[in-house]
């Protein structure tokens, strides 16, 4: 037995450093799947009477789709980006990520780092237990309504990711 390891041992140390693998492959959103949670997530806004911006970012945190209602302020574009890209960088919703980050506490630090956005709004896309996205909504009144709307996105693409 003890020689059956020793051989193991030598040979996993024998092979050429160019036989192990040197790079990762992650599952991310496509452009199609974030047009259409985009797409869900303005619907509900519109249908709710909320003039906002949606924003669907990849694994990397790139903007994929970013649709903005016509009266919705200009702010609300980087507002809708930056929530979608906060809440795939802390890996946390940002309504949890603010509850998590009050003022004056240790962790409030965060909300001072350069494009994060600790306002509910940001949530997390995830398939098959993997995260490969995130959506963001900025222009709803209270920012448990751009919950809503990001959640309606979510759920829009949700069964079609877990079916990949």
């Amino acid at each position: 037995m003890h020689r059956m390891i020793v051989g193991l041992v030598a040979a996993a140390l024998a092979l050429p450093a160019g036989a192990q693998k040197l790079t990762a492959s992650y599952p991310s959103l496509t452009t199609d799947a974030a047009l259409k949670a985009a797409q869900a997530a303005l619907a509900r806004c519109d249908k709710d009477g909320y003039t906002a911006t949606v924003a669907v970012v990849d694994r990397g945190g790139n903007a994929l789709a970013v649709l903005r209602n016509g009266l919705a302020g200009p702010h609300t574009v980087p507002t809708a980006i930056g929530k979608a890209a906060t809440a795939l960088s802390f890996r946390t919703d940002t309504t949890e990520l603010a509850t998590m980050t009050p003022p004056a506490s240790p962790a409030s630090g965060i909300r001072h780092l350069p494009n994060v956005v600790v306002v509910g709004g940001g949530v997390m896309i995830r398939a098959k237990g993997s995260l490969v996205g995130a959506i963001g909504v900025s222009g709803a009144p209270t920012q448990a309504a751009d919950d809503v709307c990001a959640k309606a996105g979510v759920a829009a693409i949700s069964d079609a990711l877990e079916l990949e």
